[in-house]
């Protein structure tokens, strides 16, 4: 029952016609490492960014109000562990502020759509203590969506934080890639070798860039599957690192599902794989609930445990109204992630649009000197 969003709010729907592919020409690439990689999502983190950014235009007049409680939710839930900043229209901060008083940092910034997991940079970090963030050049998901403002959040961020932009002729999200920070990444196929995105780009140029430009080793490609919903596939719905050597999968049970033959062949890629130290991959599995709460389900509703998020010292994951598989969930994650409480709540708006916790996140990595920098 891993169903996805569909495109909310098309550009066709717009009046529009979707100029699918990168605007960006060739891909320009370097040979030369960067210095720069991504850390696994569970080490300490600075701080997580979220957006405030649904909107009526997008989600409607009867899911908004949900949506942004949900936001709320997730919110409040991290910041027991460490501080968040809502990235918040101007507009909008009357009630973000009633929703989240003075627990969260609110931010005014422009933006289209909550999703900071794609719109927002991805972090990378330098064994001597520098920090940055990769603008991966968003498009909505291949122009699915009007991305205009989206698509500056990344610079916005990284300004804010105050550390460098990092330019790439990439195109694609955060949650399409996945990393131990041991030199591992998960990628699906069918979101970054996607003619909407990176049109005529081979999976050896990808590969290369990636590697280059997130301190990576190795990439096991899983296929996911194009057009079934705006995503065409991430990673963060099928497969996570509890930490190196360890993998999370998802599996759909119902064999109506698209998703089951799908999430069936990831497991045997993972199961098959090693990891760029050599190590076979333990798969630990996590089977989708077979039915959520009413209110809120539709045809695009994800529901999934994959979409959980590791912040310090927690695991923030989804709840649906099945006892039997909420209970798995949770007793899975805190097998996995014992140095952390799993705490567990309830998301169906964001759901009844096709998201997760993981896509409204995106955590900013704490740079941790090891004693003999501090010393040098």
């Amino acid at each position: 029952m891993i169903t996805r969003r569909a495109s909310i709010q098309s550009l066709a729907a717009l009046g529009g016609g979707a100029l699918l592919g990168s605007t960006h020409g060739a891909l320009a690439m370097s040979d030369e490492p960067s210095g720069w990689y991504m850390p696994d999502e569970s080490e300490p983190h600075q701080r997580t960014w979220m957006a405030f950014g649904a909107s009526r235009k997008v989600w409607g007049r009867d899911l908004l109000p949900e949506v942004r409680r949900n936001l709320a939710t997730i919110a409040l839930s991290i910041a027991r562990y460490e501080p968040v900043s809502m990235l918040v229209r101007q507009a909008d901060m009357p009630q973000a502020r009633q929703l989240m008083g003075d627990k969260v940092d609110l931010v005014v910034c422009p933006h289209d759509d909550l999703w900071v997991r794609d719109t927002g940079p991805v972090f990378v970090v330098t064994k001597a203590g520098e920090k940055a963030g990769v603008d991966f050049n968003f498009n909505g998901w291949g122009e699915k969506q009007d991305f205009d403002l989206d698509a500056k959040v990344a610079a916005f961020v990284t300004q804010r934080a105050g550390v460098r932009r990092i330019e790439t002729d990439l195109v694609l999200e955060g949650g399409g890639i996945e990393v131990d920070g041991q030199g591992t990444a998960i990628i699906t196929e069918s979101c970054v070798l996607n003619q909407n995105r990176n049109p005529d780009v081979s999976k050896a140029e990808c590969e290369r860039e990636l590697k280059r430009l997130l301190g990576l080793e190795k990439i096991l490609w899983l296929p996911g599957v194009k057009g079934k919903d705006i995503t065409d596939g991430h990673t963060d719905f099928y497969a996570r690192f509890a930490r190196p050597g360890v993998v999370i999968a998802g599996y759909d049970p119902d064999p109506k599902s698209f998703d089951h033959a799908v999430t069936k062949r990831h497991l045997d890629i993972l199961r098959a794989a090693t990891d760029a130290k050599g190590r076979k991959l333990e798969v630990i599995v996590l089977e989708a609930p077979t039915k959520v709460r009413e209110r809120y389900a539709n045809d695009e509703f994800a529901a999934g445990y994959i979409n959980f998020y590791v912040c310090n010292g927690a695991v923030i994951a989804p709840e649906f109204g099945d006892p039997r598989t909420d209970t798995a969930a949770k007793r899975e994650l805190q097998k996995v992630f014992p140095g952390r409480e799993v705490v567990q709540i309830n998301i169906d708006g964001i759901a009844a649009g096709g998201g997760g916790i993981h896509c409204t996140t995106q955590q900013e990595p704490k740079v941790v000197l090891k004693k003999t920098q501090i010393a040098n």
